[in-house]
């Protein structure tokens, strides 16, 4: 497979506008005649079909839900990133893109984030207009708060519903073509392959899930926008429908999958109760702009919170990172927090959580004033463990949100397939490893409302296209092939329910591939794999039938790709013998290091050749280590 990301050529500042300028334009008259598939109704999919419709493109868009407004982009948040400098604080674009850059630990491709950082002002003043009601001062200007990896405060928020906002107002923009018909929303409607012609994506077969029949559908162009397979570890933060068969079925036909193991965990999770849980509920990092993150001085301190005094208290983020403080990014918060945990430092009914505190900030501020900015997340936290944030500290705990790994795609957005273009965190290109909070709905509206646009009508005035219809061999191929899947599921017979196979599926993977991945432990998770895929396809079962409404039949076409792809992500994780989101052993080493043991910044310049004692950050910080080639790997 050969990957040209087709990145264009001069400076970072100039790259988007000339690219825009080269690629060719599909005329008004002739939009017409273009089909254009749409897989996903969250912000990227919402946004593109919104946009696409709008220049005159006939636009289909499949979603699982009964509705789009259901895609689980409207579960985020804390807020959404821009480079607008409204505080006066030293934002700029080439700030977004430098922190953007660095959380992703020098890994992203940076054409891609810069380009996001340049678009990201448009996303605001375009949300804005089509009524998104954003947070304001008292002046009417647009309000903005701190987020976890920058020193500026540059999010924009809507209380704790940004997510929420955002996807109503990509919604009612893609309704409105819908009514103008442009766009055709056809709900419950799962993709099941990608159909190939000539090498070109020209279709999708789907199923629809209200009757089981197989529907297929013919296209010029086809956008996946499915959002991320954090589900692969059972409990995460993602709603229970989000999964990977839509790339992962790009992927049977020859997309590349890149980064697979790149996974985010979110530091502010409610911790988990019990074995009887299906998701996690993530309370927005935004409240680390206010909480103070603590555990007590003393292992198996068991008071209550309120009751341990200031000087028994570890503040170990502010401890470990004055700079930045409870606002480190979401990897090292992360990291941090399992550190004290696992050391016997942890609090709650079953020791696997720390405290998230808002007294000094109520103190300061007032409580109606953190209600105003909070209120709907401290109401959540209270209705899901019946306990009041406000009188005592939360508890909150890791736990696996966003994934930065993804179908390969080039500056363009397509996949190695041409005519297949993968939008939002279906792909992999902005953030790298360690992605910073408040950027996933920022790429996903940039993709679908501005990128998009320009480079999917590009690949289609380019491009040339035979004739074809849903009853072609390629169409009819695919519908056989899905069909006998489905068919081999439904005559197992066995005795464990989808759901088993799931959380012993997931327990694996977060035990040995989660935040302590060491080679030990992806070496035995590559051996239990394998084994839990072959009993669940001796042992599943599954009731009903085909051509029914069939939730369990829905269920286990997930698991089943579940089960392959994490087999994939296990041994991406494992070749990388290094740090990716996820935490490898302390004495793992990469090619990429320099012999003080810091990860290299992309240069030119000779490797440090200094000692490797005592401290990486001190020596960086008095001078030991060489700066201009290496930097610690948690120094910002």
């Amino acid at each position: 497979m050969k990957l040209d990301a087709k990145i264009p050529a001069g400076p970072l500042e100039k790259k988007w506008d000339n690219h825009k300028f080269s690629l060719k334009l599909v005329n008004p008259s002739n939009r017409r005649k273009y089909d254009i598939l749409v897989v996903g109704s969250g912000l990227a999919g919402a946004s593109a079909a919104a946009s696409l419709g709008e220049l005159g493109f006939n636009v289909k868009v499949f979603t699982l839900h009964d509705t789009p407004r259901r895609a689980h982009s409207i579960a985020a948040q804390g807020g959404i990133n821009a480079a607008k400098n409204y505080p006066n604080d030293g934002d700029s674009v080439w700030r977004l893109f430098h922190d953007t850059v660095k959380g992703g630990d020098f890994r992203a491709r940076e054409a891609n984030v810069y380009r996001l950082a340049q678009i990201s002002s448009q996303i605001i003043d375009h949300c804005a207009a089509i009524g998104v009601p954003f947070g304001r001062e008292y002046s009417g200007l647009l309000s903005n708060r701190s987020f976890g990896g920058a020193q500026v405060s540059r999010t924009f928020y809507t209380r704790g519903q940004t997510g929420q906002q955002l996807l109503l107002g990509a919604y009612s923009a893609m309704m409105r073509q819908v009514a103008a018909g442009t766009v055709t929303v056809l709900p419950r409607r799962e993709m099941t392959d990608v159909v190939l012609k000539n090498g070109q994506a020209r279709g999708i077969t789907v199923r629809n899930l209200l009757t089981g029949e197989l529907e297929a559908h013919t296209g010029h162009a086809v956008l996946l926008c499915t959002g991320g397979y954090a589900n692969a570890f059972y409990l995460s933060t993602n709603a229970a429908s989000c999964n990977v068969s839509a790339a992962w079925a790009a992927y049977k036909r020859g997309a590349g999958f890149a980064n697979p193991c790149f996974t985010q965990i979110h530091p502010t999770c409610i911790p988990r109760s019990g074995e009887h849980q299906s998701k996690l509920t993530l309370m927005s990092e935004s409240l680390r702009n206010d909480g103070r993150i603590w555990v007590p001085k003393a292992k198996g301190d068991h008071r209550p919170p309120n009751e341990i005094p200031e000087a028994e208290r570890d503040y170990f983020l502010e401890r470990r990172y004055p700079a930045f403080g409870n606002l480190v990014p979401r990897d090292i918060a992360s990291r941090a927090a399992k550190t004290v945990v696992d050391s016997g430092f942890g609090v709650g009914p079953t020791g696997q959580s720390v405290y998230l505190d808002f007294r000094d900030s109520i103190k300061r501020k007032g409580a109606d004033k953190i209600k105003e900015e909070y209120g709907n997340l401290f109401d959540m936290y209270y209705q899901i463990t019946d306990e009041n944030g406000y009188k005592a500290p939360m508890r909150i705990y890791p736990a696996p949100h966003y994934t930065m790994g993804g179908l390969w795609v080039d500056y363009n957005l397509m996949t190695t397939i041409p005519g297949l273009f993968s939008l939002g965190e279906a792909n992999f290109s902005d953030h790298g490893a360690n992605r910073l909070g408040a950027s996933a709905l920022m790429q996903g509206l940039a993709d679908g409302f501005f990128i998009a646009p320009a480079t999917v009508g590009g690949y289609l005035a380019a491009g040339k296209f035979e004739e074809l219809s849903s009853g072609d061999k390629e169409f009819t191929d695919s519908a056989r092939q899905v069909h006998d899947r489905l068919n081999r599921l439904l005559a197992i017979r066995g005795k464990r329910t989808p759901s088993e196979f799931h959380r012993q599926l997931g327990n694996v993977m977060w035990n040995d591939v989660g935040m302590g991945r060491s080679e030990a432990s992806l070496k035995k998770a590559l051996k239990k794999i394998p084994e839990i895929r072959e009993e669940f396809w001796k042992d599943v079962v599954i009731s009903g039938a085909d051509k029914d409404f069939n939730q369990p039949l829905e269920k286990a076409m997930k698991i089943a790709d579940f089960m392959e792809f994490s087999e994939l992500f296990v041994r991406d994780a494992l070749e990388r013998k290094e740090s990716c989101g996820g935490r490898r052993g302390a004495t793992t080493r990469t090619s990429r290091t320099c012999r003080c043991g810091n990860i290299r910044a992309r240069t030119r310049r000779p490797p440090c050749t200094r000692s490797r004692s005592p401290s990486r950050t001190s020596r960086w910080r008095n001078g030991a280590i060489n700066k201009a080639c290496c930097r610690p790997r948690e120094n910002l």
